[in-house]
């Protein structure tokens, strides 16, 4: 049933633009000037109007794959976007009043993982050498770590967990919805599609009859793309409508380029399966673990307990079967004793942004 339209709870979005020396002369060739929405609570403006100067702090809002900030304040049928179930939370005193940011960090390989990539460019010092300093002049923040968080969900939900990990000097707490987590079982079950979809960009067409296996695969046996990833590329950019599968095809090239980038490599990346034969190169798909996080928790232990709060969740019918990935990473940082909020619901990836009903209070409690 639809909802009802109510009265705006108060607040405003304003958008800034920003001109990143980092993102200059990204390989892909994608802005490197952004507009950059961002949310200000009823009071910001009241207490400039008289003379206060309240500061406040801060959360960072990491959209998912193929997302960027503004699909969040964007208007939503029968929903809320993220600035209106803000007002509302601090309308109901569920949580206290906070700015938030919605970077835009897409890319033209459909987003990016919120890290470095030289296949990419430098998207997590971006965000911390960049914008969190370019906030805190601009705005009245609590211009401290401690007073500072991040959040998403997926992609963003990664992006963030990492940045817990690796980041924590820019990051007080973060919230990890149904991030990517446990490669081997997320990743690795989708190749065979993607190897057949960007088979159909062979350079080749195939013909019945005796074929040489080793003058077919030519370099596809160390990971190098042999033109089909390239030539896939060019269509997707030339399109007007993508499939399922090529949507999913052009985000394992996505993760490809963000987690075993290469200058030397075509493309500026490594791919971790056989293009031609569909065999796991074991030494590529090592460098893709390296970046899983239920890998991770041991080396960043020091980083992750200094956080103020660490929320996870995933639903149980999460059609990507991230619940698994989530549990492992829960578990993992149990054993390493370090505290955090774990949490599952009965519902799938899709559609639940109402979870931020739960992380939003937990952040704000964990940085104000």
């Amino acid at each position: 049933m639809a909802k009802k339209r109510v009265k705006p709870l108060g607040g405003r979005v304003i958008t800034l633009e920003y001109n990143s020396k980092l993102l200059k002369g990204n390989p892909l060739g994608d802005p490197y000037v952004r507009q950059l929405d961002i949310w200000l609570p009823p009071g910001y403006d009241e207490g400039k109007s008289k003379g206060l100067g309240k500061r406040y702090p801060v959360l960072f809002d990491l959209v998912g794959y193929t997302g960027s900030g503004k699909s969040h304040t964007n208007w939503r049928n029968f929903d809320e976007n993220v600035p209106e179930r803000a007002a509302r939370l601090v309308h109901e005193k569920k949580m206290g009043e906070c700015i938030i940011v919605f970077p835009d960090c897409f890319t033209a390989l459909g987003g990016n993982q919120y890290i470095n990539s030289s296949a990419l460019g430098p998207y997590a010092h971006y965000l911390t050498k960049e914008l969190v300093p370019f906030v805190d002049k601009e705005l009245r923040t609590l211009a401290t770590r401690d007073h500072r968080g991040c959040f998403g969900k997926s992609s963003g939900g990664y992006g963030a967990m990492l940045h817990g990990m690796k980041y924590s000097k820019y990051w007080g707490a973060i919230a990890n919805h149904s991030g990517d987590a446990y490669f081997d079982f997320i990743y690795r079950c989708d190749w065979p599609s993607v190897l057949d979809c960007l088979s159909s960009h062979r350079r080749r067409k195939r013909k019945s009859g005796v074929i040489e296996v080793s003058r077919e695969e030519r370099n596809c046996a160390i990971g190098f793309d042999d033109g089909r990833v390239s030539r896939f590329l060019r269509y997707v950019w030339s399109t007007n409508k993508l499939t399922n599968s090529e949507i999913l095809s052009l985000m394992m090239v996505a993760m490809a380029a963000s987690y075993d980038p290469d200058p030397k490599a075509p493309n500026g990346f490594r791919l971790p399966f056989n293009l031609e034969t569909g065999e796991i190169i074991a030494e590529r798909w090592q460098e893709w673990l390296k970046s899983d996080p239920i890998n991770l928790v041991s080396r960043y232990k020091k980083n992750l307990n200094s956080l103020n709060g660490i929320f996870i969740d995933c639903g149980w019918h999460d059609q990507y079967r991230i619940h698994y990935g989530t549990r492992i990473l829960s578990k993992r940082l149990v054993k390493a004793g370090i505290r955090h909020r774990y949490e599952e619901f009965p519902d799938t990836h899709s559609g639940i942004d109402y979870r931020m009903d739960r992380s939003l209070p937990f952040l704000y409690q964990s940085v104000k």
